[in-house]
């Protein structure tokens, strides 16, 4: 028996405007509601993987929560990562679609990102590998 992974959680200020920004903007569908009293169980998953490792939108009530990704932003820091096959594309296509990027697309040798602001308080990266491992 090995481990996996089956949820991640990424902690929002507001799962309504996440939900919103996960889905129309970053490309994401919702998998799961579930009304807690004022939250939600609220996850998102990729299209092409409806059954894959879910994303809990998790709502950053906790008192350590927000000081803590306040000093991730302004130390520049991504809270996670997302892979995608072509970060200049998703660049231009979020760009587009008026997403504040903190760090353009750059090259690292065996991978290429960029940081955006999810609105929510967060920075993501996305990911691409140009080399296989």
């Amino acid at each position: 028996m090995s481990l996996r992974m089956h949820v991640m959680s990424v902690m929002v200020d507001d799962q309504r405007k996440a939900l919103a920004f996960y889905t129309d903007v970053l490309g994401f569908v919702k998998k799961t509601e579930i009304p807690m009293g004022e939250v939600s169980w609220l996850t998102v998953v990729s299209p092409d993987a409806p059954n894959g490792i879910e994303l809990s939108l998790e709502p950053d009530s906790h008192p350590a929560a927000r000081p803590f990704k306040q000093a991730l932003v302004e130390d520049g820091i991504p809270f996670t990562s997302f892979g995608v096959d072509d970060v200049q594309a998703e660049y231009e296509r979020l760009s587009g679609l008026g997403v504040r990027f903190t760090q353009p697309p750059t090259n690292l040798g065996p991978v290429i990102v960029a940081t955006l602001d999810d609105t929510c308080g967060n920075l993501l990266q996305i990911a691409q590998l140009t080399t296989s491992h």
